[in-house]
Formats: C-alpha cells, structure tokens, sequence
C-alpha cells in the first residue's frame, strides 16, 4: 500500500469501515464532502446516525506508545475539524429531512504495515 498520508488516510477508513461493520453498524455513506467540511464515515447504529471522523497513523505498534512523543490517532481531532463535522453534520441532516438523533463519534486507527494489522479504538459522542 502507498505509504502517502492520503494512502495511509485511505487505508485507514476502510480498514475503520470494516471495524465498524464487525460492531453492527451499517454503514450509509463514506466521504461526504462540502466545500467547509467533510465526513469520513457516515452510518447507522441503533437507530442513531452517526457521523465518524477517522484518524489512523502508521508505524511499528512498539514504536506507539503513551510513552513516545507521538499522539495517539485520535488526539489529532481538534476542535477547529470537530466543529466543522458538526457543521456538515447538521447540513447532511438537512438536506436529508432526517429527524433522527445524531452524533459524532470516533475510530483510531493505529497501522503497523510491516506486520500488516491494525487496531482500531472507539470513541463514542466526541462532541
């Protein structure tokens, strides 16, 4: 696999999807983009939509560490990109007519490509 960000970004969301799909979510819709904004992973669980924002980094897993001075995937979730998820959250609800809760959630994805696995954590109502 490219080792690009955008290769390892790419990766990542569908490595999440899979993840998510094992978890009984169903997934809606990937990538949806506007101009402000953009989700990774749009889907449904429990009758909730969710709207996922995934981060994945790639390297040797002993190498990851709370230790090591890299931050874990999902600590790279500002709070300037978790506003603009809610925005197009909102907009897609919108456009959509859809009345039903939503929320923003999660998955850090933590590749390590010499191995090829990956680990996936869940974060449930970031924002």
């Amino acid at each position: 696999m490219n080792q690009t960000t955008s290769g390892i970004g790419a990766l990542g969301e569908e490595i999440a999807r899979n993840y998510l799909v094992r978890k009984g979510y169903r997934i809606i819709e990937s990538n949806f983009r506007k101009p402000w904004g953009e989700i990774d992973i749009i889907a449904e669980k429990e009758r909730v939509v969710r709207f996922v924002e995934v981060k994945a980094i790639s390297g040797r897993w002993d190498n990851i560490s709370r230790e090591s001075s890299e931050l874990m995937p999902e600590e790279q979730i500002h709070s300037a990109k978790l506003r603009k998820i809610a925005r197009t959250a909102e907009l897609y609800m919108a456009e959509k007519g859809d009345g039903r809760e939503y929320q923003i959630d999660a998955v850090g994805v933590l590749m390590d490509m010499k191995l090829r696995k990956a680990k996936c954590r869940l974060f449930e109502q970031i924002l």
